[in-house]
């Protein structure tokens, strides 16, 4: 059984992507997180530690978004699925969407957005 923690929106200024002016620049992005977890503990124990603290999930994924710049925001989700995946032993299945709303593409877009699961 999976019970599912969704943080949505969390917001970092970075220099990500293929153009030099992307790394000059940098833009924003908003990530969404999806974990998959059993939570049965946590709903009886009403113990922080018996679950995932999403307040430091935040901070690891602004941590990335800040951090050192990729040039593919799929590279970015990555990285930051597999840190989660890697801190949290709780978390069975994670969904990351990075989304790049100001992607420099010819036409106007309202976002832009890869999601991989791990």
């Amino acid at each position: 059984m999976s019970d599912l923690i969704e943080l949505k929106g969390i917001w970092g200024f970075g220099y990500h992507g293929v153009f030099d002016h992307e790394a000059k620049n940098g833009q924003d992005f908003f990530v969404d997180v999806a974990l998959y977890c059993d939570l049965t503990q946590a709903s009886s124990s009403d113990d922080l530690h018996d679950t995932v603290d999403y307040g430091a999930i935040t901070d690891l994924v602004v941590e990335e978004i800040t951090g050192e710049r990729v040039q593919l925001i799929e590279k970015l989700a990555a990285r930051i699925a597999e840190r989660i995946k890697s801190e949290y032993s709780l978390v069975e299945n994670i969904s990351v969407t990075v989304h790049k709303p100001k992607a420099p593409v010819s036409s106007e877009v309202a976002d832009i957005s890869v999601t991989i699961t791990r």
